[in-house]
């Protein structure tokens, strides 16, 4: 089992770590911990280097395969049992913390204001979009929407994340956000992400402390993708 570290400190840039397994045909190693986000919801992973004895490896990949977690880098493999030093790629790493903070202002105006349930989504640094149960998406409320999840972002919320046993996060209200439940039934224990006063949902990615450092959301495009199923474009500000 690798420890995610990013599950505990989304603003961690440097770890130290152990090699326990490579995979020399795929150019992959499996570290006992790590601070690179292997991708999930939506998010995509974390990219960076490691570096071992002086020899930097390129992050070219990251994904979680049961409990390890699998980085394929680019450069010549460590034995297993080597020390090494991970460096996420911050600037990349930092824009999808806002982003997907942004889409959880957006998904808990939504279904707080809306009461629209989330069908699907996706993200890219420093854009992102979600799909939501509506009959109908017209111009003006798309601007309700825009001005009311600013809103939220100048309200200063903080973000906070816990991890509770599976059936204490259970008890909550409307924790699961999404129209279909994707946690598997042998997850123990379960990651929620709340922003203080708006919003708490299962989640495993990166977000920012704070919505004021989200930055400014525009509603750049929205569409229908269905008769109850419409789409939703934001783009935060660089």
């Amino acid at each position: 089992m690798t420890n995610l570290l990013a599950h505990h400190d989304s603003y961690l840039k440097n770890f130290e770590a152990t090699v326990v397994a490579v995979k020399a045909e795929e150019n992959i190693i499996v570290l006992d911990r790590t601070a690179f986000y292997p991708g999930g919801g939506g998010q995509p992973c974390d990219l960076g280097a490691i570096s071992v004895a002086g020899d930097i490896l390129k992050v070219i990949k990251v994904s979680k395969q049961g409990g390890e977690i699998w980085h394929w880098v680019e450069g010549v493999l460590p034995q297993v049992g080597a020390a090494v030093q991970g460096e996420i790629g911050w600037e990349r790493r930092y824009k999808l913390m806002r982003t997907h903070t942004a889409m959880h202002i957006l998904c808990g105006v939504i279904w707080r204001d809306y009461q629209a349930s989330v069908t699907g989504g996706n993200m890219e640094p420093l854009r992102g979009r979600m799909d939501f149960e509506f009959e109908s998406m017209r111009k003006e409320l798309v601007q309700e929407i825009e001005e009311r999840i600013n809103a939220e972002v100048e309200a200063a919320r903080n973000v906070q994340v816990k991890i509770l046993p599976r059936e204490e996060a259970f008890q909550i209200p409307d924790l699961i956000r999404t129209k279909i439940n994707l946690l598997p039934a042998g997850i123990e224990e379960v990651r929620v992400v709340e922003i203080v006063g708006l919003d708490l949902q299962a989640d495993g990615g990166t977000h920012v402390a704070n919505t004021r450092e989200v930055g400014i959301i525009k509603v750049v495009d929205y569409k229908s993708k269905g008769r109850i199923n419409k789409r939703i474009e934001v783009e935060n500000s660089d």
